[in-house]
């Protein structure tokens, strides 16, 4: 039967798997995996195939983007093929090109979730979920971009909090950090001047979210543009107009100073 299914791996280590995918992935003739589209800091192949009793084959973001994922296309073309992949498949990645390619050569296609660092984060921080603006992605600074303040701007005046994922080679093993990346948007605002990230403006900083030791720190940039939070994934939300009831989470859950109260509504 020809039929490809997208599985997700959740955020940390080979644990992270539903009940479901690793079924799907047991009884699979062929599976793959791609690791370049996000970190999973303890993931280990040797592990996984250990648990799934069944060789994994590693995709390179090659075989994807110049190729086509042809490797992927021709196994489910044979057999019942899993491509595995970090976090929830779709919601962060660029795999849509690969199902619809699926589909139109008579694929089955089926998609299975995993945990998402996009809900991840935001529960993790206690802000609540609805009021959040447009998602961005800040670039390292070879691909520098003015993207990230635009946004974070035009959400502030809708008064909605926006996340802001950092960049990642993750076949490099290269992450752009918080520090870097709140250093990045306040050589923007000294440019733009809107008032938009200065040194003052709050901040909620989180450190591998999924993992059983996540850092989640609030506060004013000032006081955390020099903070060192470690190993990545790492990521950043700016708030827009506060709940008292958000701002009673970040001071309990991410320590957030209590100044921040005279900001809530």
């Amino acid at each position: 039967m020809k039929e490809l299914v997208f599985v997700g791996l959740g955020l940390h280590d080979e644990r992270g798997i539903s009940l479901q995918g690793l079924e799907e992935t047991k009884t699979a003739d062929y599976a793959f995996i791609e690791l370049y589209t996000s970190i999973l800091p303890h993931f280990s192949i040797k592990r996984f195939e250990s648990i799934v009793n069944k060789q994994v084959r590693v995709i390179s973001r090659r075989d994807i983007e110049e190729e086509n994922g042809a490797k992927i296309l021709g196994a489910a073309e044979k057999g019942k093929t899993v491509f595995l992949i970090p976090g929830d498949p779709f919601i962060a990645t660029t795999h849509i090109a690969l199902r619809i390619e699926a589909e139109k050569r008579g694929i089955k296609t089926r998609l299975v979730h995993g945990a998402s660092v996009m809900s991840a984060i935001i529960g993790l921080s206690g802000l609540h979920n609805y009021k959040f603006g447009k998602t961005v992605t800040i670039p390292f600074p070879d691909n520098f971009s003015e993207t990230p303040y635009n946004v974070i701007t035009q959400n502030k005046k809708r008064g909605l909090h926006t996340l802001c994922l950092l960049d990642i080679k993750a076949d490099e093993k290269c992450f752009l950090s918080i520090s870097e990346a709140l250093s990045l948007l306040l050589k923007i605002e000294k440019k733009r001047r809107k008032g938009t990230t200065t040194l003052n403006t709050v901040a909620v900083c989180v450190a591998r979210a999924g993992s059983p030791t996540p850092v989640l720190k609030a506060g004013f940039v000032k006081d955390l543009v020099d903070c060192d939070f470690g190993d990545p994934p790492q990521s950043l939300i700016f708030p827009g107009q506060l709940h008292f009831m958000e701002v009673e989470a970040l001071v309990a859950f991410a320590g957030a100073p209590e100044g921040l109260r005279r900001l809530d509504k």
